[in-house]
Parts: structure tokens; C-alpha cells; sequence
């Protein structure tokens, strides 16, 4: 969640005249996308990427399932997401999965009340943020709330649940026996590292600017301040190599950072809130007409202009968890969970349907596949790593955190001569610079 400072009126007063000229931005990371140009030349790459895409038939017995995680909805107290709009953003974000990681408070219990079950086809499933922590528990976790991080990880897990790092950058430390893995990716994490972006939001009238930007390229707009993740999937690779890690990606969508100009009490004051509703600050009428046309006839408490800056549906295209499951069942997402058979993409670049890598071993006259997650030995046959791409893309391989070969095209072959842990990067040629669509979680080989 972004938590604005309220600067003084004349502060604010200063940056509306700011404003009226972006130039007095300092460009750095993430702003500097945020013209016209860059933005058209991003939406003309992702056009580029959909015609160039192919349908990819379905290896293996497995199905692909796209899931978010780390979404927060009306239960969380920085929210305001109904479940009906949030599943609508979902369908539209071409998502099939939904788990949800609420704060929890007193007032709700997340796992009891949370949302949970198939919602307009969209499975549901209740989980919580909670001491540095996403937990997915099979039983209200109330009577734990006082527990330390690695008796509550013991306890979901004991019981069938999952558990995951989230916000690495802030714990690149920890290390809990058992858990299901950790975060690859996490959005308010790229964010946090955009430090011109983010110090042009702490003016809330840096969104006036952004307004009509945001309204023709509102997917390219979020989607600028994606980075790659090299802090955690170093702490990733560290992970891997003393147990198993399922990696995921954390979309900590609350669609919470906005705002609203309202018309204050009296003809000559203007009211800025936050997108949930709080006051920022109260402005003269006078210096906010010079960047929004006042109709005449405005009333006491209408709306001048809203911007939402993270919407659902854009922070849930963002990135998506894809899951290999039997079938669209909390049980058959249970089990890829547990055995890593995930990997995260940047789909909203391209759709990553169709994705596939596994490791097939020649055992006597038999070929076998092995998905994804998978853990093997040499001892028992060659192995051939085979992935399959709907994009032709860079295939980096890395073993134990080091890249060992790399391969151009929509498929790969590697073969595997020594024992490590294993896991594949596609990227592709961006409009600029090459950008990172797809990280696997790891194949282990013994």
C-alpha cells in the first residue's frame, strides 16, 4: 500500500505549478517510461508480441492453470475490493485462481470469512499476509495469532497448508525447514526500488498529470515499473539448493493507490482524498483550475477526476502464477503447489499459455517426462531438458544460480551432464532492451 505524507498547502500549491511542466520531474527508473512515446512504443511491442504468437499444443497430462497470488480484498484494512469486481478482473486477466492473502484483524476472521470456492468460475481461496509471511491454512488460525513466524509456518504446514516467503528484500535472511517455497517476484517490491516514481507520488497531484496517460495506456502505465528480480531470485537460487521451493509471484493487488478531487464545502476549496476515501488536503479552487476545467454547475462533493493507478485487473495481469494441475480444484492446486510445478510469467507482455519445460529421461527403451518440480538422477538415464515457447524467446538455463547455456527460438533442448538445480528465463526482444516474460521454479537433478 502506498501511504501518501500530507505536505503543506504551499508545498502542494508549488507542485501544482510543477506539474503544468514535467520537465521539473527528476527522470529516473520507472518515470522515465512514463511519457508518450515510451508508452505507445511499449503498446505497440506488446501488439507486436500477439501477432507474432502461436498456439502451443498441450504437452503432457497436466493443465495450465493461471493463478494470482497475494490479493487483497474488502477483509484487509487497506482495501476496498467487493469479490464480485475483484473476480471480474480476474476473468478479464484471463485468471483462473484467486488466493487471497488478507491482514488479519479481530474483526474478520480470514480464513472463516474468507472468500473461498469456485466464484463465477473462478476458484477462490482464503489465505493471509502475516509475519512476513503468505499462509494458505486448512483451519482458522486465530488461536495462533501470538505464535512466532516458524511456529505458525509449522502449524499450516503440519496441517496440509502452504506457506511462502513474501517480501524478500525485507527478510533475505530467513530460512524455515519445510515450508512451501517463496516469492520470485513481488510488485510492491519493484516498486519500492522506482525511487524517482516514487517520490513524484508523494505529491497526489503528480496524478492529475498522469491522468490522460493512464486513461489510453492503463496496463502500460502499472506495468512500467516492472524490474527484474535479481535480489530474489539470487536468495531463491540459495534456497533451492538446501530444499525444494516452489516459486511464485506476489501481486499484492489492493487497488488502494489513486485519487479522488472533489468539490469541498464551499465554492472556493477543492478536497483531495486517497483512493480509499481519506482526505489528503484541502486546495483553493483557484490553483487546481489551472490544471482540471471546473464545470460551472459543480456541486458540494462531486467528483472532478479519479485516477486509479492499480486497478485489479491490471495489477492481476501483471504478473500470473501458472500452475500445472489435473484439475481447476483446490486439492489439484494443493498438489502443484507441494511438488513445484509452477512457473511465473509477465503475461501482460504476452500471453504465456502454452509454456511448457520438463526434463525427459531415456530409461532403457523408454522415454519418460518428468514435469516442472521434478526431482531425478543421472544414475538412472540420460536427461534432456525440452521446453516449448508460444514466442520465439531467449532461453537462459541456470544452475545453481549460474547461467550455464543459453538458446534462441520457441523451443530448447539442453542436456543435462551433472547433477544441480535447475531452472529456465525466457526473455524477449523488447522495443529498447531485452525484457525477462517467464522464470520456472526448478528441476532437481541428483
Amino acid at each position: 500500500m502506498l501511504n501518501f505524507e500530507r505536505p503543506s498547502c504551499l508545498a502542494l500549491m508549488i507542485g501544482v505549478l510543477g506539474l503544468l511542466n514535467p520537465a521539473t520531474v527528476d527522470g529516473q527508473d520507472a518515470l522515465e517510461r512514463l511519457t508518450e512515446g515510451n508508452l505507445k512504443r511499449t503498446r505497440e511491442f506488446i501488439e507486436r508480441n500477439r501477432a507474432m504468437r502461436t498456439e502451443v499444443p498441450q504437452r503432457g497430462p497436466l493443465k495450465t492453470a493461471r493463478a494470482n497470488l497475494h490479493v487483497h480484498s474488502e477483509l484487509s484494512h487497506d482495501s476496498r475490493g467487493k469479490i464480485e469486481a475483484i473476480v471480474a478482473a480476474a476473468k478479464r486477466a484471463k485468471s483462473q485462481v484467486l488466493m487471497f492473502t488478507e491482514h488479519p484483524s479481530k474483526e474478520k476472521d480470514f480464513y472463516l470469512d474468507g472468500h473461498q470456492g469456485i466464484i463465477d468460475e473462478v476458484l477462490c481461496i482464503p489465505g493471509a499476509e502475516m509475519k512476513g509471511m503468505l499462509v494458505y491454512p486448512t483451519l482458522s488460525l486465530a488461536p495462533f495469532a501470538a505464535a512466532e513466524p516458524k511456529e505458525i509456518a509449522s502449524i499450516v504446514r503440519s496441517r496440509g497448508g502452504h506457506v511462502f516467503l513474501s517480501h524478500l528484500e525485507e527478510r533475505m535472511d530467513w530460512q524455515f525447514a519445510g515450508i512451501t517455497g517463496t516469492e520470485i517476484y513481488n510488485t510492491h517490491a519493484d516498486f519500492k526500488k522506482q525511487m524517482g516514481l516514487v517520490q513524484a507520488m508523494k505529491n497526489p497531484l503528480w496524478f492529475v498529470r498522469i491522468a490522460s496517460l493512464l486513461e489510453k495506456y492503463p496496463q502500460e502505465v502499472y506495468s512500467a515499473l516492472q524490474s527484474y528480480p535479481g535480489d530474489y531470485l539470487r536468495r531463491y537460487d540459495q534456497l533451492c539448493q538446501i530444499h525444494p521451493h516452489t516459486g511464485v509471484a506476489a501481486n499484492d493487488a489492493h487497488e488502494n493507490v489513486g485519487i479522488q478531487i472533489r468539490m469541498g464545502d464551499t465554492d472556493s476549496s477543492i478536497v483531495v482524498t486517497d483512493a480509499l476515501g481519506d482526505q489528503i488536503v484541502k486546495l483553493p479552487r483557484l490553483g487546481i483550475e489551472k490544471l482540471l476545467s471546473i464545470p460551472p454547475n459543480a456541486a458540494t462533493g462531486d467528483v472532478l477526476l479519479k485516477v486509479q493507478l492499480d486497478p485489479y485487473e491490471n495489477s492481476l495481469r501483471h504478473a500470473g502464477t501458472f500452475l500445472l494441475v489435473e484439475t481447476l480444484t483446490q486439492p489439484a492446486v494443493w498438489d502443484a503447489l507441494d511438488r513445484g510445478r509452477s512457473f511465473v510469467a509477465f503475461d501482460w507482455i504476452a500471453d504465456a499459455q502454452g509454456f511448457s519445460l520438463a526434463a525427459v529421461q531415456q530409461v532403457e527403451t523408454q522415454s519418460k517426462r518428468h514435469e516442472i518440480g521434478s526431482q531425478l538422477s543421472l544414475t538412472d538415464g540420460p536427461i534432456r531438458l525440452e521446453g516449448l515457447s508460444p514466442l520465439p524467446a531467449t532461453w537462459k538455463l541456470f544452475r545453481n544460480g549460474e547461467t550455464v547455456e543459453t538458446w534462441t527460438g520457441s523451443d530448447c533442448r539442453f542436456d543435462i551432464r551433472q547433477p544441480g538445480v535447475y531452472r529456465v528465463e525466457l526473455w524477449l526482444d523488447g522495443w529498447e532492451d531485452p525484457q525477462i516474460w517467464i522464470l520456472t521454479s526448478p528441476i532437481y537433478i541428483e
